[in-house]
């Protein structure tokens, strides 16, 4: 199997560390062959840096690549942000000769030089590839009796054309995962639409960000499930943190737990929510980490 560095971005250790740990516990379980990608940046984020500043957006994203292709290791993300912007860069680079060889310029200055030998992979589709459903849900020792708002986010399923991951207007791949666990993905309106994070709209228009996630919370909420699930700690800070803002400015109280794959599967795989670090998000819902306690005792 392909062996990987993990690319933890900036929200993972600096919020969400449960995710990371999630993210190792599931690694250990399935037996995958990752290191700790050392010494790497933030990706840079995608939705504003590369609008600004493309040539400086590449030589920041082909460094992390470079650190990887030094290990001989594809990179492997965790969040849907890093993903695009890592992945677009490397894609960028390979495809255009002149792009590769001004980066390297940039790149020698620091001792460094990108390649292009090496692949980024995201989570999802590295476990839907290498894995598959069916092969996840005969290692599974405690399936979910859950119903599950699963959120895509953006930068998985888009630009398409690079991503090759079905349908970007109705993809099934992660409801896929979802169920291998035992849970049922529940559809629901809106399902594929932006949780208002990216693009800068969270920093610069953050009452536009909040109307966003409010929306899509109410619709979540009226689908009645247990929890939400995405791969991508931006939207996961969207989806949890947003909820205590929604609650402080509007009023609003949704109580809905979210949580990032691996700590879905992690929960499935036999691991406790404290072992994830499920109760370690904003949003701690004891009816929901009360269930999972019964599942674990079955």
């Amino acid at each position: 199997m392909t062996k990987l560095s993990l690319f933890l971005g900036c929200i993972i250790p600096n919020r969400y560390p449960g995710i990371e740990k999630a993210t190792k516990l599931c690694f250990e379980k399935l037996n995958i062959d990752c290191s700790d990608l050392s010494g790497a940046s933030c990706c840079p984020a995608p939705g504003v840096f590369r609008s600004f500043d493309k040539p400086t957006w590449l030589a920041i994203a082909s460094r992390n690549i470079a650190l990887s292709e030094e290990m001989g290791r594809d990179v492997l993300t965790i969040c849907n942000g890093c993903y695009g912007s890592l992945s677009d860069a490397n894609h960028e680079l390979k495809e255009d000769a002149e792009l590769k060889k001004s980066t390297n310029i940039h790149l020698g200055k620091i001792d460094k030089e990108y390649k292009g030998t090496v692949d980024v992979r995201h989570i999802v589709e590295f476990l839907y590839d290498e894995f598959g459903p069916e092969k996840i849900k005969e290692m599974i020792v405690n399936p979910l009796n859950l119903r599950v708002a699963l959120h895509y986010g953006c930068h998985l399923v888009k630009p398409s054309a690079d991503r090759q991951l079905g349908s970007v207007e109705r993809p099934t791949f992660f409801d896929e995962l979802i169920e291998a666990t035992g849970a049922e993905s529940v559809n629901y309106p809106d399902k594929m639409a932006c949780c208002g994070a990216g693009g800068g709209v969270r920093s610069a228009l953050r009452n536009k960000s909040l109307e966003m996630v409010n929306h899509k919370l109410s619709i979540i909420q009226h689908a009645g499930v247990d929890c939400i699930v995405n791969a991508c700690p931006f939207c996961h800070l969207q989806l949890d943190g947003g909820q205590a803002e929604i609650k402080e400015k509007l009023g609003l109280e949704y109580n809905i737990p979210v949580l990032h794959y691996t700590q879905l599967l992690g929960l499935a795989l036999g691991f406790s929510p404290e072992e994830l670090g499920i109760d370690l998000n904003v949003i701690k819902n004891d009816e929901f980490l009360g269930k999972m306690k019964e599942i674990r005792q079955e």
